[in-house]
């Protein structure tokens, strides 16, 4: 599949947009896409794009943070002429390139002051036939008007013309809820990417020795150059080497230069910065979203001065955030001083060092993988659901004092991805319980840190290892009538002891055994080998199908696995629902059996996403909610941990 792919952007103080939105044209044409990227801030230097095509407007900035007054590249206020000839090369590139996908890079949630080329660009766009794939390209923090209109107006401009959001940032260090207040409207259309890297090579292993000082882009860092020049001199044990903006005059850069003492070193910026990065003891930056992705490649220790000025809150946030998983530390841009400075860098080598942080930062792949998977679901994305079976079956449920249970079971978990973070973002969301069937063989340390702070999330044994022993030609076991019980007794253990082993007290000793199939011989031997419940798919036939054993199953699952593998039709997977409501109803099924929804995150594509939630989303919005799995099984409060000795 190869398609076109148009990115606008425009930068109005760093460079920052701009490295962001030329990684990701980068990625789409190494994706084999025809990627074309217009940009309508000023010029600055790019890594090689990759074979995506450059469109520069005639460029706009601002000074400082007055952000409502443009002015071309001779510092001169821009007017209307000015920005006609802008949007007329911007129309023209869309036309020229009939793109398939069209990504504004911040607006609507940004760059109001170019609103009206934008809109121009959009309207442009849904006039094409067929008309593009439309993406919003943010980062993972956002600056919110102080007016609930300005955001009402963002929110109404996402929901009329765009088909989804990609936020470049992992929700487990800063979910978009924490800049920005994101309704129930636009939620579904969010897609996390993961940190866009602009630099994905492998970082080079060095020995650590240093303090390396770096700032944006802008001129905006000359505090900070200034201030840690001074604390080098109360820090001089150590070389300083502090890399200078290409926004610094020449002027500014020669001052700071002659003001440095013999062991610091004053350049401008380097390309190899990740390289010096990755040698340092310390870094000196502010924190900015592409300096923070060069922290989290490199893991280095961090002294973070945000910039604030103009009531900027976006770098403090994310300093916080840093600071919060302790990578870095804070100094306030209104107490830097070099005796402030000074000892936050001393306060920081006194510390060990910290492993780096399990955080997502293949943005740009991931991004390509999103829009890759929109456009081939896009017939199916946003399709409107016939709820009323469902509800129907709600109202009677009431009516007849029949309670609706629920919970949420999800298979073959191993590690932290991005899309087990983004299953259990999905969760929190909705405030859902979620039991993650893990497979103990091949489970990474990395589960159990992002197990920790889930309070309702819990992980079931999964087998052992997810191998099939069926013979050729039959349906997939691994714990299937076709092996000898004795080994498979041997076996069950060995895996909830694996498992109890990497995940402590978030694992319950719940056996779910793969593919849904478990031999009637291993049922009796569950409970003495230390397992207190059992999972499969299907209306239970008994609820206690061993003395000491709780069976509780799954029933619904949005994957059509004998056709197209992506999603089921949403009225097959709302009459499913339905079903299973009715025949607890009508007392064809055990009514103290919670119904339950089955997904697989890791084989998730948008249109399944986008029908789980909005299945969650339904249900919550009915009050109808998801049990934690230690309630759903009676293990609360650590009683699964007592009753097996622990």
């Amino acid at each position: 599949m190869s398609l076109r792919v148009l990115i606008a952007v425009t930068h109005l103080l760093g460079a920052g947009h701009l490295t962001r939105a030329a990684a990701l044209a980068r990625a789409f044409a190494g994706a084999g896409h025809e990627t074309t990227l217009v940009s309508g801030g000023t010029p600055a230097r790019l890594a090689d794009l990759g074979g995506a095509r450059l469109v520069q407007l005639p460029p706009v900035r601002t000074i400082g943070t007055d952000f409502k007054t443009l002015l071309d590249e001779n510092l001169h206020a821009v007017d209307e002429e000015y920005l006609e000839r802008r949007q007329a090369i911007l129309l023209d590139t869309l036309r020229s390139t009939r793109p398939d996908i069209l990504i504004t890079e911040l607006f609507p949630f940004g760059r109001r002051v170019l609103a009206g080329e934008f809109t121009a660009l959009i309207e442009a766009a849904r006039a094409l036939n067929p008309r593009p794939l439309v993406l919003c390209s943010i980062r993972d923090i956002l600056v919110a008007p102080a007016k609930a209109e300005r955001i009402a107006e963002a929110h109404d401009r996402i929901l009329r013309d765009y088909d989804a959001i990609l936020v470049h940032g992992d929700p487990n260090l800063v979910p978009l809820e924490a800049s920005w207040p994101v309704d129930e409207g636009i939620r579904p259309l969010l897609r996390y990417t993961g940190y866009v890297d602009e630099n994905e090579n492998a970082v080079p292993e060095a020995h650590r020795h240093g303090i390396v000082v770096s700032g944006g882009s802008s001129a905006a860092s000359l505090p900070l150059y200034r201030a840690s020049l001074e604390a080098a001199r109360l820090v001089n044990d150590r070389p300083w080497r502090i890399l200078v903006g290409r926004g610094v005059s020449e002027e500014d850069f020669q001052a700071l230069r002659g003001s440095a003492p013999d062991h610091a070193v004053v350049e401008w910026a380097r390309p190899d910065f990740r390289a010096l990065l990755a040698g340092a003891e310390i870094s000196v930056s502010q924190a900015g979203y592409n300096t923070v992705v060069d922290l989290l490649r490199c893991g280095v220790r961090s002294v973070l001065v945000p910039f604030e000025a103009g009531h900027e809150t976006e770098q403090r946030l994310r300093a916080e955030r840093l600071k919060r998983i302790g990578l870095a530390d804070l100094v306030s841009e209104d107490e830097l001083s070099r005796t402030r400075l000074a000892e936050a860098i001393c306060q920081k080598l006194a510390q060990p060092a910290s492993p780096p942080p399990a955080v997502a930062v293949d943005g740009a792949r991931q991004s390509v993988a999103i829009a890759e998977s929109l456009i081939l679901s896009r017939p199916a994305l946003h399709p409107k659901f016939d709820w009323s079976p469902l509800n129907s079956a709600l109202d009677r449920a009431r009516d007849q004092g029949c309670p609706v249970r629920l919970w949420w079971r999800d298979d073959d978990a191993v590690a932290h991805t991005p899309a087990l973070g983004r299953l259990l973002t999905l969760a929190r969301r909705y405030d859902a319980g979620i039991g993650l069937a893990v497979i103990p063989s091949s489970l990474q340390a990395s589960l159990a840190t992002c197990l920790a702070d889930e309070s309702s999330a819990f992980a079931l044994v999964h087998g052992w290892s997810h191998d099939n022993h069926a013979p050729p030609g039959t349906k997939k076991a691994e714990f299937g009538a076709h092996r000898p019980v004795e080994i498979m007794a041997a076996e069950a253990p060995r895996a909830l002891h694996a498992a109890r082993r990497q995940l402590g007290a978030k694992l319950l000793p719940v056996f779910v055994p793969p593919w849904n199939r478990i031999s009637g011989e291993l049922i009796p031997h569950l409970p003495r080998l230390g397992f207190a419940g059992l999972s499969t798919f299907t209306d239970r036939a008994a609820a206690t199908p061993a003395l000491g054993l709780l069976q509780i199953n799954t029933h619904v699952d949005p994957i059509d696995w004998r056709g197209t593998r992506s999603a089921v039709a949403p009225e097959q997977m709302i009459a499913d629902l339905a079903g299973a409501i009715e025949r607890r109803i009508a007392g064809k099924a055990d009514l103290d059996e919670p119904i339950g929804l089955l997904t697989h995150h890791l084989v998730h594509d948008e249109v399944i996403w986008s029908l789980c939630e909005r299945l969650i989303a339904h249900l919550t919005a009915r009050g109808v909610h998801f049990l934690s799995p230690d309630a759903c099984f009676g293990m609360e409060t650590g009683s699964h941990l007592r009753s097996n000795g622990i």
